[in-house]
C-alpha cells in the first residue's frame, strides 16, 4: 500500500515536471519569437535609417550642386556688369557721327579743342528716341549711403506702361570713382532688367576730361577751391546730362539722385502742360527745391546749355536759371516785385509738388543737408 502511494506520488511529481517543462518550452519560445521580432525591427530600423541617410547624402550633393550653379551664375553676372562697364558696349562707334551741340563744348572749355570726338560714354543703352519725356538724373558717390535705387524704384514704378514706353530714364554717373560706377551698373541691370531691356533705362559715364582745371586759381584757398571746383562740375554735370537727351524727346524732365515722385506724376504733368493757355513758357517747376522737378522743351536745351557754359564758372546752376529769367524778362529799372510778376509768364510753377528731396547724406563727407519741399 505503501509502495502504490509512493508510485502515485512520484508519478504526480512527473506530471507536474513535465507540465512546467512545456510550460517553461512555451515561454522560451514565445521570448524567442519576441526576440527575434525585435532584432527584425531593429535590422528594418536600421534598413530605413541607412536608406534615410543615402536619400539624405543624395539631397545634399543636389543642394551643393544647385548653390554652386547659383553662385557661378551671380559671379557670370558681376562679371558681365564689369564688362559692361569696361568695354562700354553701347558707346558710340568711330564711324557714328558726333552731334554738333557736344561740339560747341570746345568754344566755352578751351582745354577740349586738342580732343577728338567729345561724347558720354554710353555704358547702358539701346539708342531710344522719339518719345515724350526724358527724364536725367545725375549721380555721384556719398561714401556709405546712395538713394539711387530708391529714385529709380520711386520714378519707374510710378509710371504706367504707356508711359514707360514713352519715356527714357537717363542715369548720368558723374563720378570717376569706378567701384561706383560697377555698383551702378550691378544694382540697374539686376534690379531693373526690364527696363534696361526694353530700352526705357540707360546709364551713361561722364568722362574725367571734359572738367577744365581750376587748381592754379591763385586767389582760391584749399578749401574754397573744392567749393568752386564742386559748382564747375555740376554745371557741366547738367549741360552734358542735357545735351545727350536733346535728341531724345519732346520733354526734358531734371531730376536728381536723391528724390521720391508721387504716383502718376507723369499724367500729371502731361495734363497740366496740354492744358496751359500760354505757349510762351521757358520751363515748369514741378518742385520748389533747387533742380529738380524742372520741365523743359527739348529744343530749348541747347540755348540753355550755352547760357550756362558761358557763366559755368560764376555761379551754381540754379541761380544761373535765376539770372537767365532776369534777362529774359526784365529791365533794369523793373523792381523786384514786378520782375518777378513778369517772370511768371514765362517761368511756371506747378502745385502741389510732384517731387520730394528724401537724401539727407551729402556728396560732400560728413556734410548732411535735410530740406524738404514744403508743398509736396
Amino acid at each position: 500500500m505503501r509502495t502504490k502511494h509512493v508510485n502515485l506520488l512520484i508519478a504526480f511529481v512527473a506530471t507536474v515536471l513535465f507540465s512546467f517543462s512545456c510550460f517553461c518550452i512555451s515561454r522560451l519560445t514565445q521570448a524567442n519569437n519576441q526576440l527575434i521580432n525585435c532584432r527584425n525591427h531593429i535590422l528594418e530600423f536600421e534598413d530605413n535609417i541607412l536608406r534615410l541617410k543615402n536619400k539624405t547624402e543624395k539631397s545634399n550633393q543636389e543642394l551643393m550642386k544647385a548653390l554652386k550653379q547659383i553662385k557661378h551664375e551671380i559671379t557670370k553676372g558681376d562679371n558681365l556688369s564689369v564688362n559692361l562697364v569696361k568695354k562700354k558696349l553701347s558707346k558710340l562707334s568711330k564711324n557714328e557721327a558726333v552731334p554738333n551741340t557736344f561740339e560747341d563744348l570746345k568754344f566755352f572749355l578751351p582745354h577740349l579743342r586738342k580732343e577728338g570726338r567729345i561724347y558720354p560714354d554710353v555704358v547702358i543703352g539701346k539708342g531710344k528716341t522719339g518719345v515724350s519725356f526724358a527724364l536725367g538724373i545725375p549721380t555721384v558717390s556719398r561714401g556709405n549711403y546712395t538713394y539711387l535705387k530708391q529714385t529709380l524704384t520711386s520714378i519707374l514704378s510710378r509710371m504706367t506702361p504707356s508711359e514707360e514706353k514713352d519715356s527714357v530714364v537717363i542715369v548720368a554717373i558723374a563720378d570717376s570713382n569706378e567701384d561706383y560706377l560697377q555698383y551702378v551698373v550691378r544694382m540697374i541691370t539686376k534690379k531693373f532688367k526690364r527696363q534696361v531691356k526694353s530700352g526705357s533705362l540707360e546709364v551713361i559715364s561722364i568722362p574725367t576730361f571734359l572738367y577744365p582745371n581750376i587748381s592754379n586759381a591763385k586767389q582760391l584757398t584749399e578749401d574754397s577751391q573744392k567749393t568752386q571746383s564742386r559748382k564747375v562740375k555740376q554745371v557741366l554735370d547738367f549741360c552734358i546730362l542735357m545735351l545727350y537727351a536733346q535728341p531724345k524727346a519732346m520733354y526734358y524732365l531734371q531730376l536728381e539722385d536723391d528724390i521720391i515722385a508721387k504716383k502718376m506724376y507723369l499724367t500729371k504733368i502731361t495734363d497740366f502742360v496740354h492744358n496751359i493757355t500760354s505757349n510762351n513758357w521757358i520751363y515748369i517747376e514741378f518742385s520748389i527745391l533747387g533742380f529738380i522737378g524742372k520741365l523743359f522743351r527739348c529744343e530749348d536745351l541747347p540755348g540753355f546749355v550755352r547760357f550756362f557754359l558761358m557763366f559755368y564758372k560764376e555761379q551754381p546752376i540754379d541761380l544761373l536759371m535765376e539770372y537767365m529769367f532776369q534777362i529774359k524778362m526784365c529791365d533794369p529799372v523793373d523792381s523786384f516785385d514786378n520782375c518777378k510778376e513778369l517772370q511768371k509768364q514765362i517761368r511756371i510753377q506747378y502745385k502741389p509738388s510732384l517731387f520730394q528731396h528724401v537724401g539727407t547724406h551729402s556728396s560732400l563727407s560728413g556734410k548732411e543737408q535735410r530740406y524738404n519741399d514744403i508743398y509736396y
